[in-house]
């Protein structure tokens, strides 16, 4: 699912490890940040990009790789 533009639910959970009611809570939080800035949001999926850039602080979903 790595290439899908958007995480759902479950694989938010997954890779967070956290419950699924949780990873909702999260989901919420970063739909409501997107919204501010005048992004169309959908309930209960979160832009992995944008994801990944708040939880990992990098620009995409590829690890970083330590020399």
């Amino acid at each position: 699912m790595a290439n899908t533009m958007f995480m759902r639910v479950e694989e938010v959970a997954e890779e967070m490890g956290v419950s699924v009611p949780f990873a909702y809570k999260l989901i919420r939080k970063l739909n409501k940040e997107l919204e501010q800035t005048g992004c169309i949001t959908i309930a209960g999926r979160i832009d992995r990009k944008f994801f990944h850039e708040k939880f990992y602080c990098t620009k995409s979903a590829e690890p970083k790789k330590e020399d």
